[in-house]
This record gives C-alpha cells, sequence and structure tokens, in this order.
C-alpha cells in the first residue's frame, strides 16, 4: 500500500507511467468507465476548496465508483474535537481509498501512519499540494510535448503557494530547466525552496519584481493568486491581492507559443480578456486534472485496464 504526500513520492519514471495512463484516459475514457465499480473513495476536506475535491469526485465517478466524505471541518466530528488519526481510522471501514485536505501543514501525513487505506495528500496547508502538480506536469507535457527545456515564469504568491513549492520540486528533475521568480519581496519563495531545493541542485533562477521584465524570456507562465487565507492581517492582504494584474497589454511582450497556468481560483490576477488567447491553458489545466487524478486513483489502487 502506497499513500501520496508529495509529487517526490513518485519516481520520474512512474511520473512518465502515470502521465501515460492519464493521456490514455484522456483518449479513450470508455475503456475505463468500469475500472472502480464497487470502489469507493473518501474525500476528507478540512478546508474549502472546490476544483481539487470535484475533480477528485469526478475522477472516482468516471472510473465506476463511488465517492463519500465531508467538504468542510465543521461538517465532520473534526468539530467535536476529534483526531486527523482517528478520523482516517474510522474512514479505513467505509473506504477503499481516501484524499484529504487540511489547513494544517503535515496533517495527511499524520492520517497516513494511521491508516489501512492509501492516502492522497489533496494540499495541506502552505506545504505540499501534489495532485495539483502532477495536473500542472501533465498539462505541460501535453501542451509543449516535454517537460525539460523550458523557462518557467512563476508569478504571484509564491511565500505561501503550495503549487509553485511542489512544482518546483517535480521540475528541477528534469533537465535545462530555468525559473523565473516574479514576486514582490514581501511574498518571495521561503529560503527552504530557494537554498534547499534551486541552490542546492544548481538550477538557475533569477528573482524578479515587474512581470514585464520577464515576459518576454518565457516559455510557461504559471500564475498564483494571493491568498487571503494565508495572511495573518487583513491590511497586507489588501496591499498585496493586486500587485500583478495579466492583462492584453502585458500579453503582447509574450512569446506567441508562452502558455498560461493557473491552480485556480482565480481572483483578478489575470484579466478576464485574457481567456480568449489561445494561450491560456488554464480552464484545460482544471480538466487535465481529472485525467491525473484518475490515473492516480488507478495507480494506488493496484488497478490495471486492458
Amino acid at each position: 500500500m502506497r499513500h501520496i504526500m508529495s509529487p517526490l513520492d513518485l519516481s520520474v519514471e512512474e511520473l512518465d507511467q502515470l502521465l501515460d495512463l492519464a493521456n490514455d484516459i484522456e483518449k479513450s475514457p470508455e475503456k475505463y468507465a468500469h475500472a472502480c465499480a464497487g470502489k469507493k473513495l473518501a474525500t476528507l476536506f478540512y478546508e474549502p476548496s472546490t476544483r481539487t475535491r470535484l475533480s477528485f469526485e469526478a475522477a472516482m465517478l468516471n472510473l465506476g465508483g463511488s465517492v463519500l466524505g465531508f467538504s468542510s471541518a465543521d461538517s465532520s466530528s473534526a468539530a467535536k474535537g476529534e483526531s486527523v488519526a482517528d478520523t482516517i481510522r474510522v474512514t479505513s471501514c467505509y473506504a477503499d481509498i481516501c484524499a484529504m485536505r487540511h489547513p494544517k501543514e503535515g496533517a495527511p501525513l499524520v492520517a497516513s501512519m494511521a491508516s489501512s487505506i492509501p492516502v492522497i495528500n489533496a494540499g495541506d496547508g502552505g506545504h505540499q499540494h501534489p495532485t495539483q502538480t502532477l495536473t500542472d506536469l501533465l498539462t505541460i507535457r501535453s501542451l509543449k510535448g516535454h517537460l525539460g527545456n523550458l523557462t518557467i515564469g512563476l508569478c504571484g504568491d509564491l511565500k505561501f503557494g503550495r503549487t509553485v513549492h511542489s512544482l518546483i520540486q517535480a521540475l528541477v528533475r528534469y533537465t535545462n530547466v530555468k525559473f523565473i521568480l516574479i514576486s514582490p519581496e514581501e511574498l518571495r519563495l521561503p529560503g527552504y525552496i530557494r537554498d534547499g531545493v534551486l541552490k542546492k541542485q544548481d538550477i538557475p533562477y533569477e528573482e524578479v519584481e515587474r512581470l514585464e521584465d520577464a515576459l518576454p524570456n518565457l516559455d510557461l507562465l504559471y500564475m498564483t493568486r494571493v491568498q487571503k487565507e494565508r495572511f495573518f492581517n487583513e491590511e497586507d492582504y489588501v496591499r498585496m491581492k493586486d500587485f500583478y494584474i495579466l492583462d492584453k497589454a502585458k500579453m503582447e511582450l509574450a512569446k506567441p507559443d508562452m502558455y498560461i497556468l493557473h491552480p485556480l481560483p482565480r481572483v483578478n490576477e489575470i484579466a478576464v480578456e485574457v481567456d480568449d488567447d489561445p494561450r491560456a491553458a488554464y480552464f484545460k489545466q482544471a480538466q487535465y486534472g481529472v485525467y491525473v487524478r484518475m490515473a492516480l486513483i488507478l495507480m494506488l489502487l493496484e488497478v490495471k485496464v486492458c
């Protein structure tokens, strides 16, 4: 039995196999329509979510399985003080696999240690979001044809953005990847990623404040929102929230094949007018999230489809 807490839990070879499976699911969904018949996915979401929770549920339903769970801590026994470990012990009696989102870093790991079913980290605080990273990798590979030889701009909240942290850790395993880190000083990439991953592995990167300075050099732009829920006071959030807004005028600076990704939800960091640009790939990215989660469920449940 395996758990997925980080994208690094998968080797590069396993990752390639997972993405190949996701691509096959995209091409032939009917082949997988009954693969998980009789299986149940528990979605234990202690924190609000739209895309991650619904895409997990859609993934299991598309595989012919069923779903149970809760969408906020208030609607679970956590409101009565039940521990994460006890919740997963009980859930293990009812389901075959679990996806957990929690505002506290490390909570899904604690759950995995007490669980008798596979646990997938669906986001833990500002730490990791491995299935979003798998979605991002599938999107990049499908659009660009490869995961190496890319200059990637990461823009916005790089300090608290768990999607950014996970994506960097996954992409540094591929050759000739360069990062341009675009953020205000207050929201720069934390040292454990900048020093512990980029510098330690001698990965080229630069830090800039102006999005306009970075755009002409990018193969991909990964936008993120400034996350209100990660700030300790309203004043800091209000000051930072509109620091970057990508609009049509800025897009004229970018390469004709530079794709825009965003883990969503978007607030106002990408103007609605950009949605019609053929380089806007963030809604396609959300669709890829279903395929990759279907592939991951099949992998962890060891279901083979011929």
